[in-house]
């Protein structure tokens, strides 16, 4: 029912923006489309590799390593695993959203999926140059111990 009204109230607010401004609404169709393009790709191999990963790995597997009985162990996994994946926001709540239903806990989503947002491994060299070695390591720290504060928060208000 909620997204039957979200889109009503963008359509009536696209009808209302190409009456106001026709060229405007135009040239943001076209920005849109241009970043739909350049976003689809990304998505669709993500997809595909956790569509793979999950087809492969029991659930059981997955509920043993990550699941809500894994405690810290599987916090600290997924922390691992988000601190050193690179994967766009939108895609890694789809995930977190596949894992769960294969038998991962909430903590251990929670902690994926703050990690794979806030902490970046693989692009700290590129961080660094731009704020320096020191504070792209306190940044990157901080935003681990967050997600860590996150997944006990989450877990124990969901789990």
């Amino acid at each position: 029912m909620t997204s039957y009204i979200l889109y009503g109230l963008c359509t009536i607010l696209l009808i209302v923006s190409f009456i106001k401004d026709k060229e405007k609404t135009k040239l943001a169709f076209k920005n849109g489309f241009k970043s739909f393009e350049n976003i689809m790709p990304q998505f669709l191999f993500i997809i595909i590799i956790v569509a793979i990963i999950l087809s492969i790995v029991d659930p059981s597997a997955i509920s043993n390593l990550i699941g809500p009985e894994s405690g810290l162990l599987g916090i600290s996994l997924s922390s691992i695993v988000g601190s050193i994946t690179m994967m766009p926001t939108f895609v890694a709540f789809s995930t977190g959203d596949s894992l769960l239903k294969s038998g991962a806990g909430y903590a251990q989503v929670a902690a994926l999926i703050s990690t794979l947002t806030m902490v970046g491994v693989l692009t700290f060299s590129l961080e660094s140059s731009y704020i320096g070695k020191k504070a792209a390591f306190y940044r990157n720290f901080i935003a681990l111990l967050f997600a860590f504060v996150v997944a006990f928060f989450i877990g124990g208000v969901l789990g």
